[in-house]
This record gives structure tokens, sequence and C-alpha cells, in this order.
């Protein structure tokens, strides 16, 4: 009797083992399964007032407005600089670009060109690597534009796969530039643009009539080849930077012209891989995230885009080259709604990180916030301000409604036309957000604010050597 009831307990023992490694192999299972996935669309110089949603009257973009309605459609919401190279920088690693590296110097470029030697610090870590550690199948689709070679690559980074071209449209010109080359109906073989996949080059140049649909198929595709996995896509539209290609079924479907064709072609793109999500029952298991790099390209005349009511655009610290549209979208997790809090796509890194529960870097200081309990409809943003650079220069800042400006210069422009401001200009964003009305008389204890945020900042900032600034020097 002893016998069989020490066997027993034995017995019972093994079975409480079993199902205790079965139970927390379920758990690790469910835990796996709980994990969202991430879409992100990052879209080229597309304006604050591009979008249907946000005021155009002419564009049409039934399919992102639908986004819009459903999701979370914010109106105060940021990059972290008015360019492509420091705004992609700032996006993947949830850092201001002064400290990574990605901030142009004042003498320099602003972004990286086919002759730049530099790129993204391997020290930096990104979305990719984070999730990459939590078990996700990761992909980069579109423009990289965070250096070129080998070392700076997505794959390099954190991405299982690669499919774009690796700076702007614009670049390796073959023909002489003018701007009625860049704005009359140009021809892709006009520049020398690779089309890489991983890390090889598969067509030079590309065809960009039809860069839209093919960026979109493989999206499409890495969705439904990781449909029992959790994925994180990144969608890097190369448009609308001008210049401006359409597919062919989009050429004159917009009121708005060419630039139109292509956010309708941009709106279809968005279609595709919402409905791919959806059939394949994963829209309650998908964060998806859309906004722009920067604002309009002003200077391209009726082939860029618009601020709407926002000051200036791209290569401009005032609202119009760094307000964008943002639209989250997650059904039956976020709640729908039009916010006016703050947010900025430095807050992404860390709002992703805190959905699926990963750790942040720890030797890493970041300038992003978790914007998970706004998104949840729990708290306000806890974002309450924003810093302005350009290049390495802190030009102006925000906190609460209130927009103070150190420095302004004009898009691209050279120092002839930069000018500081002592007092700085004062902008109360919620009544003006066009920054027509300067109020710093009226506000000397904001300014003094301000200027109390400011000296706290560059406590904090250490800028670091800039790889923008790395290319022959005889250019």
């Amino acid at each position: 009797m002893k016998h069989l009831t020490q066997h027993g307990f034995s017995l019972i023992a093994i079975a409480v083992i079993l199902s205790a490694l079965l139970f927390e192999g379920c758990s690790n299972e469910q835990e796996r399964s709980s994990k969202p996935n991430v879409v992100i669309v990052f879209l080229d110089d597309l304006g604050y007032g591009d979008f249907s949603s946000y005021g155009h009257p002419t564009i049409n973009t039934p399919v992102i407005d639908r986004l819009a309605r459903e999701g979370q459609r914010w109106t105060s919401f940021y990059t972290a600089a008015s360019v492509c190279t420091p705004s992609r920088g700032a996006l993947m690693t949830g850092r201001l670009p002064v400290r990574n590296g990605l901030a142009g110097e004042r003498s320099s470029h602003g972004v990286f060109f086919p002759y730049s030697t530099g790129g993204i610090p391997q020290s930096e870590i990104t979305i990719a690597e984070i999730l990459k550690e939590e078990g996700y199948k990761t992909a980069a689709i579109g423009k990289w534009h965070l250096g070129h070679l080998p070392k700076y690559l997505p794959t390099r980074h954190g991405f299982d796969s690669y499919f774009g071209i690796p700076f702007s449209n614009d670049m390796d010109a073959v023909a002489e530039w003018s701007l009625a080359t860049v704005l009359t109906p140009p021809h892709p073989e006009y520049w020398d643009i690779p089309l890489m996949r991983d890390e090889e080059t598969i067509e030079r140049p590309v065809n960009q009539r039809t860069i839209t649909q093919r960026y979109t198929e493989e999206a499409v595709k890495f969705i439904s080849a990781n449909r029992k996995n959790p994925f994180f896509l990144y969608l890097a539209h190369t448009m609308p930077h001008t210049p401006l290609f359409a597919g062919e079924k989009f050429i004159g479907t917009s009121k708005r012209g060419l630039y139109g064709d292509v956010v309708n072609e941009i709106d279809w793109s968005v279609g595709e891989i919402i409905s791919t999500i959806e059939e394949l029952g994963l829209d309650e298991k998908t964060l998806f995230v859309l906004t722009s790099d920067n604002g309009p390209w002003l200077s391209m005349l009726e082939n860029g885009g618009s601020a709407g009511l926002l000051r200036e655009g791209k290569g401009t610290t005032w609202e119009g080259g760094m307000r964008v549209p943002a639209i989250f979208w997650w059904p039956g997790v976020i709640s729908s709604k039009v916010v006016s809090d703050i947010g900025s796509t430095l807050d992404i890194l860390p709002t992703v990180a805190g959905f699926v529960g990963a750790d942040l870097p720890s030797d890493h200081i970041l300038d992003g916030y978790d914007l998970g309990p706004i998104l949840l409809g729990r708290q306000p943003s806890p974002r309450k301000g924003m810093y302005f650079y350009r290049r390495q220069e802190l030009y102006a800042v925000r906190k609460g409604p209130f927009k103070a400006h150190f420095v302004t210069s004009d898009a691209f422009a050279n120092d002839a036309v930069r000018e500081e401001h002592d007092p700085p200009l004062l902008f109360n964003l919620e009544h003006d957000p066009s920054e027509r009305y300067n109020v710093a008389k009226q506000h000397p204890e904001v300014i003094e604010e301000i200027w109390a945020m400011v000296l706290e900042h560059r406590t904090k900032i250490k800028i670091v050597e800039s790889e923008v600034a790395k290319y022959p020097k005889q250019l």
C-alpha cells in the first residue's frame, strides 16, 4: 500500500510537471500570437493638406479617409526633421537626428546622396531590431535613404528582407537637371535609380511608373506569407516625391492633376494592404500607422503638395515643414477620434515597443513617448512639446499651444537669408496655426518658460558626428 501510494505520488508529480510544461508552452504560444502585427506606411513629401480627410478639396482618398474615421486622425503630429534622411532616422530609432548622426552639418548636405560615404550607425537600434528580438518577421519596402553602402542597408539593421530604392528618386540624374525636366512629364530614364532586392541591384534605372504598384505587390506577398507569424512591415513609398510618376491606370484620375493621380495610387495601395489584412482576419491583430516624412516640396509648384493652412513646407521649421498627417488604425483596440494632442514620429518606436511588450534600449536616450494610453482612450498624450532642428541647430520649440522661433530661414536657402530672433517669435498654434501673428510681447512669461526648456534640453543633448557630412570633399 505504501509502495502504491509513493508510486501514485510519483505519477501525480510527473503529471504536474508535464502540465506545467504544457501550460508554459501554451502560455508562450498565446503570448506570441497576441503580439500585434505592425505596418508603417511612410510617405515622401506628402503635405498636411493632401488628403481629403485633412481638407484637400480635389484630392479624393476614400480608403485613407475610412481609416481616419475608424481609427485616430491626429492634427498636431510632427516629424523630427523637414527633410528625408534625418526624418527617417528619427522614425527608425526614436531619437533626434542630432543624437544618431543623421543630422547634416550647417555647411554640408542635409541628406544622403549616391556619393555619400556615411549612413545609419551600427550602434543605433531600430524598430526592426527590437521586433526581431521578439520573434517578428521584418521587411522594408520602398525608399530607405539611410545610407546605400552595404553596412547601412535595411538587411544590416534588423530587416529580414528589402525591396526598394536606396535614396531619393531625383538623384543620380542622367539628363541635365532643370526645373522643366522635373515638372514636365518626366521619363524614368532621366534618373539612374537602382531598384534593390536585399543587397543586390535588380534593375537600373528602375521604371518609376510601376514602382508604387510593385511596392504594393511586395507588401501583399509579405503579409500573406507571414499570416501566422507576428510581422513588421515598413513600407516607405517613393511618392509623392518629385519627379512624379503614376501607374498607367491612375493617369488622369484626379482633378488635382499628376500630383493628385499619384496620391490616388497611394490610396489604392493602402486599400490593397488593408484588404489583405482584413481578408486574412488580421485586422484586429494589426497596428497600422500612416504618416509622412516631412511637409510638401513647395518649390516644385503644381508637382509639389500642400500644407493646407500651415506656413511654408519641406526644408523649413515652420509648421508646414514638420507637421504632417498621421492616422493610427487598429480595429477593436484603438478608439476612434480626432486627436489634437501633440505627437511625433519619434513616438512610434516606444509606442510599438509598449504594445509588443518589448524592452526599450537601456543604453540609448530616446526622445519619444509611448502613445499607447491615448491610442487606447485612457489618457492624454504624454508629449507636451516638440524641438524643431534644422540640421544640427535648434531653430524652434513648441510648449503646449505656443511655439517660439529662435531662428528662421527659407527652404534650402543659404545663410544669407537666415534670420535670428531676439526675442524669439512666438505663435499660439491653437489660435494661429498659420503662424501669422507674433504674440511675443503679450506673453513674456511663455518665452521664459520655453527658454528654460531650451536650457534643460541642451544639458541632455550631445551632438554626435554627422554621418550626412561624410562625402568626398571635392564635391
